[in-house]
């Protein structure tokens, strides 16, 4: 899962990306009202960690900003403001949930999991297709209720097919969830883990849809 932190304390702001990578996530950061606004114009994310103190304003702006294009991007809100006036205000700017400082770096993995997990209409944690299930929880994989070793860019590959089962993903979209902006991108990389994946899961889990992308094969 891909995420966006804005947080301008560079302490708190590096530690939740090492924490949400150790999670799992693909984690971006920035660290202002207007680095937030031009990356989120541009770059789609699964969840996004919004302080409400910002050095340019306040992240409530940014999150109006966003439910104003019609962006539904789930938000969690952390801040230092824990008054309820301050909860009420931010969950009604649409956030979809709240988180004082300080935090515990597990219960902010959770909160997006569950974010995330509601966003896509899901009752439980636990994706399953075809034999495989995946736990966000724990990024364990089993086929068959055999355990499966992934890299970290075939779990986030087949986690993001298994969010979106019967939806095709363009390459693009799964360079999105792969890598963070900063990060170059060879040309066949998608291809290479798309490969390697395939013989971990077996060939016929995951569909190429020639000049559109990738799926999950239908169900038998």
């Amino acid at each position: 899962m891909r995420v966006l932190i804005v947080e301008d304390d560079a302490v708190l702001r590096d530690g939740l990306k090492v924490g949400l990578a150790i999670g799992g996530f693909n984690a971006d950061a920035v660290e202002s009202c207007e680095e937030a606004n031009a990356v989120l114009r541009n770059h789609e994310f699964d969840a996004l960690v919004l302080d409400l103190m910002l050095p340019d304003g306040s992240g409530l702006d940014v999150l109006k900003t966003m439910r104003e294009r019609r962006d539904t991007t789930p938000v969690l809100l952390l801040t230092a403001r824990d008054r309820v006036a301050d909860r009420i205000l931010g969950l009604d700017a649409g956030a979809d949930d709240y988180l004082g400082k300080p935090f515990d770096l597990d219960e902010v993995a959770a909160r997006l999991r569950a974010l995330v997990r509601r966003a896509s209409g899901r009752p439980h944690s636990l994706l399953e297709w075809r034999g495989l299930s995946l736990d966000p929880a724990t990024q364990r994989v089993e086929q068959d209720g055999e355990h499966i070793r992934l890299s970290r860019r075939e779990y986030t590959i087949l986690h993001a097919l298994m969010i979106h089962p019967g939806q095709i993903l363009s390459k693009s979209r799964i360079e999105e969830k792969l890598y963070g902006w900063q990060e170059e991108v060879e040309s066949n990389a998608v291809e290479v883990h798309i490969h390697n994946l395939r013989s971990k899961v077996g060939p016929g889990l995951i569909q190429t849809v020639r000049g559109i992308g990738y799926r999950l094969a239908e169900e038998q």
